[in-house]
């Protein structure tokens, strides 16, 4: 039996990278999966693969900056499988390190809305869901080391991975200290996903902030060693964490 067995999990951005690698590791572990990304045929795809290995999972298309979608997400996983018990709220996207001079309007509303508001959209659909159950919920959001220092990323990056957390700590220190919704945060260093190749007009002084911090030769993980910490974060084997944020940098932030 697997950690997560029978349990109804939503994994967001899954059609790749970290959201691929958890979402493939739930349904290792037993989960029955709602897969969710805006790319519908990397999702099928993923869905495919997860099924054929004997696995269950299930696809919903989404664009997590838009609240019909999400709303639409979390009735599908009711409706196929009639409970929710672990949302993870993965999809992001980068900023080409843009700072605070150079960041325009549109950049930083696109991050916000799917790095920040999305997450909080999802929470809020989910623990409306997860607060009548009687075995509540758990909410697991993948932020970034970007959430704990100032250069790590972009202006909108930073501020919207600081967000996360915090949207995090309140869920915790609510519906967790009081209720039955635990709530906590992954924050990875650099990740070998497709994500870099989304930084195709990087800032010069965006740039040269990140690579102070030693960007250009910090460890190098792989999607599956976030799996594991939010397979970790999923099952009854945390289930006196709440509120808290695990690094995942290879030791990076430790320098």
């Amino acid at each position: 039996m697997g950690k997560l067995q029978d349990k109804v999990a939503i994994v967001t951005g899954a059609g790749s990278g970290m959201g691929l690698a958890i979402a493939t590791a739930y349904a290792h572990e037993g989960a029955k999966v709602v897969l969710a990304d805006i790319n519908a045929e990397t999702l099928n795809k993923v869905e495919k693969a997860i099924t054929e290995a004997g696995d269950t999972a299930t696809s919903v298309t989404a664009d997590m900056s838009k609240e019909d979608d999400i709303k639409n997400l979390v009735k599908e996983a009711v409706d196929t499988y009639g409970s929710l018990d672990i949302l993870v709220n993965n999809a992001g996207i980068m900023d080409n390190f843009k700072t605070v001079g150079n960041v325009s309007d549109d950049l930083w509303n696109k991050v916000i809305a799917i790095n920040l508001t999305g997450p909080f959209l999802a929470s809020r659909e989910a623990i409306n869901v997860m607060k009548d159950q009687e075995h509540g919920g758990v909410i697991i959001n993948n932020a970034s080391v970007g959430g704990l220092f100032g250069a790590r990323g972009g202006a909108a990056y930073a501020a919207s991975k600081h967000g996360l957390l915090g949207l995090t700590k309140n869920i915790a220190a609510t519906y967790g200290t009081f209720g039955n919704i635990r709530a906590n945060a992954i924050a990875p260093g650099s990740v070998a996903t497709n994500i870099g190749n989304s930084i195709t007009d990087p800032d010069p002084l965006g740039g040269q902030a990140i690579a102070a911090t030693g960007a250009n030769d910090s460890p190098m993980g792989q999607p599956e060693q976030i799996a594991a910490v939010a397979v970790f974060l999923g099952s009854e084997d945390s289930n006196f964490v709440n509120g808290d944020v695990i690094k995942a940098d290879g030791g990076w932030t430790a320098r």
